[in-house]
């Protein structure tokens, strides 16, 4: 019977009748290889309902999560990069940006934009690692000056979100002053008594971590975020000795006293509004 027997070989639906899942549709967990539907990571704070691995996620999912109904004013969304030193490596500097803005959709490696959060007005800049590497050029130190300036004129208190591999190496000196002139305006908000809270998220390096991202009047980080300023692995060749395990972790570095708390990024909005909500007492 052909109920039991094929009678022709091979499968002959056409092409337009194939169910196949859409692209994006499934996320597999990095840590625990779990296979969750991509609704259930967004609704889960892009983390592992499982085991809470807490995904890399850029600016606008960090608005979109901290901002009340995802609503928000960007600051200076189009500042771009310049060529100070007309510096080539591999490919010139300006042909390396126009090809990360235009693969990424960002002018730069940080957005910054004030809203409300739980109903409380707040300036917030967020840094995105897939702009080259999350590094720090003049167009980060200067829009994060501007939040802060930003900050200290409309009396809001101010959060910055760091994930950078450290300084920009296509911008030398310039880069490296930029250490200095977000440190400077941090001084500045502080004399206006306006509070800085600083997140660290992975991973938050280089000058980045040793300027503003350390600097913050609380310095919260996400649960399994790289902190540190060289590598673990340029440490270790400097000093000739193995480094202790879980070395330069959010954990690690809580326990030595250079973080104030570890933060669930599912409980983020609600700990950061009842913090500010304290202050504002």
């Amino acid at each position: 019977m052909s109920w039991f027997t094929r009678k022709d070989k091979g499968i002959q639906t056409p092409t337009e009748f194939k169910r196949d899942s859409p692209d994006g549709l499934w996320y597999q967990c990095p840590s625990c290889k779990k296979a969750l539907h991509t609704r259930e990571h967004r609704l889960f704070a892009f983390t592992c309902s499982s085991c809470n691995y807490h995904e890399k996620i850029g600016s606008q999912e960090y608005f979109e999560l901290l901002f009340d109904q995802s609503r928000y004013t960007e600051i200076d969304p189009m500042m771009s990069s310049g060529d100070p030193l007309n510096f080539t490596d591999t490919k010139k500097y300006t042909d390396r940006v126009k090809a990360t803005e235009d693969k990424t959709g960002l002018k730069d490696a940080v957005r910054a934009a004030y809203g409300e959060m739980n109903g409380l007005p707040i300036t917030i800049a967020a840094m995105d690692f897939s702009f080259i590497g999350g590094s720090m050029g003049s167009v980060v130190g200067e829009k994060i000056s501007r939040a802060i300036d930003y900050s200290i004129k409309t009396k809001t208190p101010f959060l910055m979100i760091s994930r950078s591999g450290g300084a920009r190496m296509m911008e030398a000196g310039f880069s490296l002053m930029q250490m200095a002139k977000t440190s400077a305006r941090l001084a500045l908000l502080a004399e206006a008594k306006l509070p800085y809270i600083s997140l660290l998220t992975d991973p938050t390096t280089g000058g980045v971590t040793a300027s503003f991202a350390m600097l913050g009047d609380f310095n919260i980080a996400e649960p399994g975020a790289l902190i540190g300023f060289a590598g673990p692995r340029v440490i270790k060749e400097t000093i000739g000795k193995d480094l202790p395990k879980g070395f330069q972790s959010a954990d690690f570095v809580l326990d030595h006293g250079f973080l104030d708390f570890i933060v669930d990024r599912k409980e983020m909005k609600d700990k950061l509004g009842a913090l500010l909500a304290m202050l504002k007492k």
